[in-house]
Order: C-alpha cells, then structure tokens, then sequence
C-alpha cells in the first residue's frame, strides 16, 4: 500500500494509506481518507514497488538507470531549499504501444521571490554608497569636475533612499506576489506570480522530469507604460556623451589605486630625500623600494589614456548644466591640470615628466655612488699621510666632506623633488577624470534615477526566475558528467518565451522585458560547498556590482565533492539569455491543427536550429511554430525554460499545458487519440481548488474552461453577449441538477 503525505506551507499534516487496487476499481471522482498524524520530523525517502506499478505491463521490467537512494535524499533536500509551498496532481495515460505513462504535475512557489532581491537591494545600496565616499574623496576640483561630483552623488543618494525605503517595507511583507498587487511600489523589485512548473514522467523508471519556470513578464507595473517601457525611455532619456565613456571597470579600479599609491608613496619619495640630504657618506643610503614602487605605480598606460580622453572633451567646448545650478563651459582651462595644448603635446609632455623623473633619480645614483668611493679613496691613503696633517684637520676634513656632500645632492634632489610633484599632479588630475567619469557613466549618464529604478526592478524579476531554473536544473543534472562539463565550457542557455502583445501596455512590457534579459547576460553561477544540509544554508548567495553580478549557489558537502574540480575551484558559469515573443493565445490557434508541431524526423541538435531559422526569416504571422522550436532547443541543451506573459496566468497555463502535453507525445509516445483528453484533464479545474479559490496561483494552476473564451471578446456585439449569457445559463443548472 502506497503512503500519501500532504504538505501545507513546508508543514507535514499527517499522511493516509490506500490500496492501489481499491482506487483503480472505485467509479467517484472523488475519494475520501482518514488523515493520520505523523511520528516523524521529516520524511528522508520513498518506496516503489517496481514489479507491481500500474505503467509496466506485466511481467516487464523497467529500463533506465540505477540512481542510488542517498543521491536521491540529496537531490530532495536541495529541491526543498529551493521550492515551497507545492501542488501536485497525478495522471494516467495511455501510449501507442498500449503501456501506462504515470505523470506528476507539481507546481511550487519559490523563496528567492523575495530573498533574491532583498540582497540586490542590498548589493546596489552598498554600490552607490561606496561611490559616494570615492567621489567625494577627490578633494578640491574645478568648477566644472566638482558639478560632475554634485551630480553623480544626488543620482546615488536618492536611490540609496528610495532602496532603503523599499528594503525596509519587504521584510514586513508576505512572500509571494500576487497578480493583483503587481503595481504596488514597495513590491516593485518582485517578480509576479512566479512558480515552478514541473512534470515527472514514469514511462521506465527512474521518472524524468520537464521544468518551466513561469512568472508575470519583467515589467515595472507601478511607473506604468504611458511613456513606453525600459528600450523607448533609455534611448529617449540616456546621456550618451557620459555612457561612451572607454573606461571599463577594471580601468577605474586600476586609477582608484594609482591615486592611492600616488597619495601613500609621494610622501615617502620626500622623505627618503630629506634622508638622503641628512646623510654622509660613512652612513648607509635609505631603502629605494619606496621609489621604485613610486616609478611602478605611476608610469601607467591608462594616464596617457586619459590625458588623450580629456583633451578631446575639452577641445570640444561644450555647456552643461549641473544639479547645483551652476553653468559650466567645458573648455580646456576648466579641467584640473589641462593645459591650452593640444593632445600631442600633452602626451609629449607626459613622456618628458617621466624622462625627467629617471633621469634625477639616475643622476642621484650616481652622485652618491661617486661621493662614496671619494671617501672610500680617502681612507685607504697611507696613515703617514693623514699623521702629517695638523690636529684639527681630521675634524675639519669631515665638516668639509659633509658639506661638500649636501652641496652636490642638493640641487639634485630639489629637481627630484620638482619632477616627482608635476607627475603625480598630472597623474592624480587624469585619475581623477577617470574615477568621475566612471560615477558619472554609472549614475547621471544612465538616465534620471526613475528609469535606473525601473531598470533595477526589471533585473530583480529575471534575476529570481533564472536563479530558481537554474538551481533545479543543477541539481537534477548533479549526476551528468555531459552536462556539468557543458557548464565549464560554454555556460547555460536561459530561453524566455514571452506571450505578450505588440499593442497597448503590453508593448512596454516588452520593451521592459527586451532590456531586463539583455541585462541578464552580464550575469554569471559559481557552485560553493554549504555548511550544512539545513534550507538557510543552501539559499543563493548574489555577490558583485551592477553590470558583474555573481549568483552563488550552495551545494551539500558529499554533492560539491563529486563535482569537477574547475567547478570546485570557482569557475564562473556564464549565462547566455534569449527572448522570443509571439503574441497570441496558444489555445485558441493551435486547437485547431493538432498535428502542427508533429516534425518527423527532427531529432538532432542542427536539425532543430535550422528549423527554428526558417520559421524565423518565414513572412507568416503569429509564428507560434517559432515557440516550439526555441523550447525544443532549449531542452536539447539543457537550457533553463521561463515562459510569461502579462500576469503568468490564462495565457502561461495554456502554453505550458500544451507544451507538457506535446512533449508526452513527442517523447514518451503518448497516443493521439489521448492527447487532446491529457490537455482538458491539465487544464481542468480539480477539486482542491474548487475549495481554495482565494489562492490566485492555485487558481493559474487549474483553469477552467471559461478562460479559453474571454468576456471582452464576447462583447463585440449584443448577439455574442446574449448568446454567452444562455449557454452559462445552461452548464449552470446543468451543474447543479
């Protein structure tokens, strides 16, 4: 007898035992059972009897793979670490070949649809308020370089309220959202509707499992669409003066050290040549590491870089009006140790600093070194002869040598002095241009902080759904040595389906959507080893800064150990996100022509792309054929599958119950005449959420089938409306007698 425990919010409720026989033979739909309590904490395994299982025939064995039971345990335990809150349903069908196919749907929400953008709220306010101690750091500039500062530091203070303001408000709140509450502004950084949709098919055992991952398209509803979404407003509102900035981010770390070590070493350089001016001969010379690293750390490619970059700005003599309403005229006296030159001579000037400061340093050398061995010469001269001299004289030779000593190194040194002070002004002046140019590019140059706002929102929702995929995909393949090795080598592919329209509000969706998947690239995996099997322990850790997120995805201990030993180490998996969007009812369209996504012959990898190119560059509107190519793919590469549309509703249910549907006959042999019953029976409307009906993602899971037919198409004309009011009317009392 099979045991069935029911699960409410991680809680077990009890469990109750059944005889498969007793349940084949009853004819109610329905079947009542006594709930038992549970005498354990947690449930560690299960147990199938494979000889007897309703899906083989008699006396045949099941094929596939042995999957041993503490892998099992673990895979469960990263699985719960991940999901919650789940439903199941199970279905019986039968395959051409007249066997029995056993299919588990189970849909869950997820915790990281609040905990993944609580620490990128996190991560950004941290970014911003480094950004602000950095540039205000800088010290005293010019007019025109202290506006660029007023303005990049206003950009970042108001996020770093807006995002303290919101991250406060998420810790009170639930931690799942609604379609119904997909404008509130305090939930704006949540994805909507975001579940897990998954099938396990028993064809032979073990069973296999078909993911999506389905959520509300990335959108921010709160700022609406009136102006269009994220691609209309960034190409509107983006300074692409600041934005084509050539420094990278590395660039700007290398000119925030460059500054440090001119500020830490310069002093010391000094230092060491007062050092050297107190100094006689007989003493031993000061260290000259101090001056090498100076040297080493100042004769850098990026300031002639800079210099090149901040000459051309300023050659151009453009205006601009600062946050503190002040006016500047950039021209090339307004920058901090810019000269009237041109951009040649300025680099010229650069190479004779350097050639100047090596050449103090060399004559310095040799001075000391030719001191040295005068006085080495005078004291290997015969003792006869400094006898003769008068009593006074040792004494008044080394006054003498002394002062002949500063004589000779102090105009050397003064000019050191010189040379050193001119290449760390022009040094610091064209780091500092790079560090304002870097806090301007990522602040003002970005847009007003509303659509850098709305652009972080749109991240945080994709970010919540890839990261969920992506952990059930790891742990399901966490036994495939094929796909951990395509981790290493080319990263994973994230394929959003998007269901949304090219008119009204859903346009800006998409357009909301168009850059948040652009933006997801940047993103990237590392597999880390958790300290404990506990769910806190294998929650996703996101680390970086905005354009370098790092998502870190806890493993157990005898899992992690098992894993390649690049992956081990920390390499990062790369992600390379796609999106395609068909704006139609699936439904609707495809009910009409069951055999439309049968490919005969269509197995391998290029066979699929090149269909998939074809229906691309085909003149045919509403291609859905484009849809099921793409998630054909998808799973050829074991690529995380995220299918949405406006709210992850009507239209997200009838594309994944068509999809579970298409590949049980594709891939398991699901008979023809079944295939349209297997489609009403997941889309029907069961029992439990008859009883549960103010739980609106239990509601997206069971649709009924007056979805399929919307009151706003029926409202073209009186007839249809009338005539929709008397066929209710009709499966009502028809349902009640």
């Amino acid at each position: 007898k099979p045991f069935c425990f029911l699960f409410f919010q991680r809680s077990c409720l009890g469990f109750t035992s059944f005889s498969i026989r007793d349940l084949l033979r009853s004819k109610e739909p329905r079947c009542s059972l006594k709930l038992s309590a549970v005498l354990c904490d947690a449930l560690h395994g299960s147990v199938q009897d494979k000889e007897n299982s309703p899906m083989m025939r008699a006396g045949e064995t099941p094929a596939g793979g042995h999957v041993s039971a503490r892998s099992s345990v673990l895979q469960q335990v990263c699985v719960c670490a991940a999901l919650c809150s789940q439903v199941c349903k199970l279905y019986r069908f039968q395959t051409e070949d007249h066997r029995w196919l056993l299919v588990r749907e189970q849909m869950s929400e997820t915790p990281l649809s609040f905990s993944l953008p609580k620490q990128l709220l996190s991560a950004l306010i941290r970014e911003h308020t480094d950004r602000v101690a950095e540039v205000k750091a800088l010290g005293d500039l010019s007019p025109h370089w202290d506006g660029l500062r007023h303005d990049a530091v206003t950009h970042s203070l108001q996020l770093i309220g807006c995002y303290q303001q919101t991250q406060a408000e998420l810790h009170s709140a639930s931690c799942f959202k609604a379609s119904s509450s997909k404008s509130d502004r305090h939930l704006q950084f949540i994805p909507t509707n975001l579940h897990s949709q998954r099938m396990e098919v028993f064809s032979s055992l073990p069973g296999v499992w078909y993911e999506v991952i389905t959520f509300g398209a990335p959108a921010d509803h709160h700022q609406a669409f009136k102006h269009g979404g994220l691609k209309r407003l960034l190409i509107k509102h983006t300074d692409h003066t600041h934005s084509s900035a050539p420094f990278s981010r590395d660039e700007s770390c290398r000119a925030k050290r460059l500054l440090a070590a001119a500020a830490q070493l310069q002093p010391l350089v000094f230092g060491l040549a007062e050092q050297l001016l107190s100094a006689d001969e007989s003493d031993s010379l000061p260290p000259s590491l101090q001056t090498s690293l100076f040297i080493q750390a100042l004769n850098d490619d990026l300031v002639k870089v800079a210099l090149q970059d901040m000459n051309s700005r300023a050659g151009s003599g453009s205006s601009h009006l600062h946050g503190n309403g002040l006016l500047c005229e950039v021209s090339p006296g307004d920058q901090e140790g810019a000269p009237q030159d041109d951009t040649q001579n300025r680099e010229e000037e650069w190479d004779r600093t350097w050639v100047n400061v090596g050449k103090s340093l060399d004559c310095i050398t040799a001075m000391v070194e030719r001191l040295q061995e005068r006085q080495r010469h005078l004291q290997e001269q015969p003792s006869k002869f400094l006898s003769s001299l008068p009593a006074a004289s040792p004494s008044s030779f080394s006054s003498s040598s002394s002062s002949s000593w500063q004589e000779q190194l102090l105009p050397l040194v003064v000019t050191l002095r010189d040379c050193v002070r001119e290449a760390v002004t022009t040094a610091r002046a064209a780091m500092t241009f790079v560090v304002l140019q870097g806090a301007v590019a990522a602040t003002v140059a970005r847009g007003p902080t509303q659509i850098v706002q709305r652009r972080h929102a749109v991240f945080s929702q994709g970010l919540s759904a890839i990261v969920c995929g992506f952990m059930l995909k790891l742990f399901g393949g966490l036994e495939d040595p094929e796909f951990l090795q395509q981790l290493l080598s080319v990263g994973i592919l994230a394929q959003f389906e998007g269901l949304l329209s090219t008119y009204g509000e859903e346009l800006g969706m998409l357009e909301d959507m168009e850059v948040g998947v652009a933006d997801l690239s940047s993103l990237a995996f590392a597999i880390t080893e958790a300290q404990s099997e506990r769910p806190d322990d294998l929650q996703p850790t996101l680390t970086g800064a905005w354009g370098d997120f790092v998502v870190e995805v806890p493993l157990p201990s005898e899992s992690f150990r098992s894993l390649p030993e690049e992956l081990k180490a920390g390499r990062l998996i790369r992600v390379e996100p796609v999106l395609f969007n068909i704006g139609i009812n699936q439904h609707q369209s495809l009910l009409k022509s069951p055999n439309f996504f049968i490919h005969p012959g269509i197995q391998s990898l290029l066979d699929l792309l090149s269909s998939l190119d074809r229906s691309i560059e085909a003149k045919k509107r509403k291609n859905v054929e484009v849809l099921w190519l793409a998630a054909s793919v998808c799973r050829k590469v074991n690529g995380v599958r995220l299918t949405s549309c406006k709210s992850a509703k009507d239209r997200t249910a009838m594309s994944v119950t068509l999809e579970q549907c298409m590949i049980l006959r594709e891939q398991h042999t699901l008979s023809q005449q079944q295939f349209s019953s297997a489609l009403d029976n997941m889309r029907r409307r069961t029992a439990a959420a008859e009883n549960i009906t103010d739980s609106p993602w239990i509601q997206m899971c069971f649709h009924s089938r007056r979805h399929f037919y919307p009151v706003a198409f029926l409202l073209v004309t009186s007839h249809l409306l009338v005539l929709w009011l008397i066929f209710s009317l009709v499966i009502l009392l028809a349902k009640y007698q």
